[in-house]
């Protein structure tokens, strides 16, 4: 019996019928659409027929997670070329090929956070890992579908307590399961859902969730090290999502009720992929070392720092610190010219926010000065 076959990645011999479903489903059609191509086409005669064509044109090539992987390689190629400025990648080169990783990133973009280095690990080589994707995000069977075909694996995060507890118990066996047993990679964000105010912070109870199937057998150290963590920290220059999350942000401060759309997240992933995203770095360190007397929150705390340590900043980052009058000691390695610009670009980008969701808009760009200063000080 396969007790992950509700939460893990497809496999190959399931690919051509997941597909053969989606390619078959409205819903699936009517979003790459809106994720492809520009609105007045979805006007254009049997436009939907033409597409729908095209994907079982395409499909047919797919046998394989592989071969599935290849093609949204491409795709990933385009959206890169076509809304990012420069793509720098570091550290990848200091990990063994044929080693299995646990990868604990700060999370910005629904998506695209571990779609870009695993892109990047493919390109040098390294077997793609397997991505943690919250249940929150799977409202809808096909996007599950969607996500479950490029290797994400679905954690527990609503339900009754007994299934949370049962769902975060199986997510930590099956992360157990692909390490030692499939000497593969995961992926997993330092957090429950993205940093929307910037703030980039190790969450203890997501190495809880982790530890949760070995707790009773290995101490924390022990296990974390044999895990061998890899901090990762992910920069972008622009945030395509940044006012919705300043908007989301202010109500919540406001005590305001903030009432989801149907399929925000789903848009936002949509907004993520075809927004300009200006320059974009990502940092990868070493594998971490943990000794004996670290407890999750030790633990947490190490890996926070080392993610804060390797970030990037950029100068929409000092820009946003001083216009709020944010003193730091952090010498920028950008020119009065090059942040005086940000400015202006991070003010039209605002221009349509009141004065409460203006102020969290400007937040989420400048606390990573915050964090890294604060850093600087320890």
């Amino acid at each position: 019996m396969d007790q992950f076959s509700e939460i893990r990645p497809y496999l190959d011999q399931e690919v051509e019928g997941v597909l053969e479903k989606l390619i078959g489903n409205p819903e699936v059609l009517r979003a790459l659409m809106g994720l492809r191509y520009p609105k007045y086409l979805s006007r254009i005669p049997f436009i939907k027929s033409l597409v729908k064509y095209r994907l079982k044109s395409q499909s047919k090539s797919i046998k394989t997670v592989d071969e599935y992987q290849g093609v949204f390689k491409i795709l990933m190629d385009g959206m890169i070329q076509e809304t990012i400025s420069n793509f720098s990648v570091s550290g990848v080169s200091d990990l063994d090929p044929g080693s299995s990783y646990l990868f604990i990133s700060n999370h910005r973009d629904i998506a695209l956070d571990a779609a870009l280095l695993n892109v990047s690990l493919y390109e040098s080589k390294h077997k793609t890992f397997n991505m943690a994707v919250g249940n929150n995000l799977m409202q809808e069977k096909w996007a599950s579908d969607l996500m479950r075909l490029n290797k994400s694996f679905i954690i527990q995060r609503s339900g009754t307590k007994k299934e949370i507890y049962t769902g975060l118990s199986l997510a930590s066996k099956f992360i157990q399961h692909t390490i030692f047993e499939s000497n593969e990679s995961v992926w997993i964000a330092q957090k429950q859902g993205r940093a929307k105010n910037g703030i980039d912070k190790t969450d203890p109870a997501v190495l809880k969730m982790i530890h949760l199937t070995e707790r009773k057998t290995q101490p924390i150290n022990k296990y974390f090290n044999s895990l061998k963590i890899v901090p990762v920290s992910i920069s972008y220059e622009f945030d395509p999502n940044d006012c919705l999350k300043a908007i989301e942000l202010s109500a919540t401060e406001d005590h305001q009720h903030y009432q989801k759309e149907k399929n925000e997240d789903l848009n936002s992933i949509a907004n993520g992929i075809k927004g300009q995203k200006g320059n974009v770095f990502i940092n990868v360190a070493k594998p971490l070392n943990f000794s004996n007397e670290d407890d999750y929150e030790d633990t947490a705390d190490q890996i926070t720092k080392s993610i804060i340590s390797m970030y990037k900043l950029q100068p929409t980052n000092y820009a946003a610190a001083e216009m709020l009058g944010i003193a730091s000691e952090i010498t920028p390695d950008f020119s009065n010219q090059e942040i005086q610009h940000a400015k202006e670009l991070l003010e039209q980008r605002m221009i349509k926010l009141d004065a409460g969701a203006r102020s969290k808009f400007l937040e989420q760009y400048a606390n990573p000065v915050v964090q890294k200063h604060r850093l600087n000080q320890t």
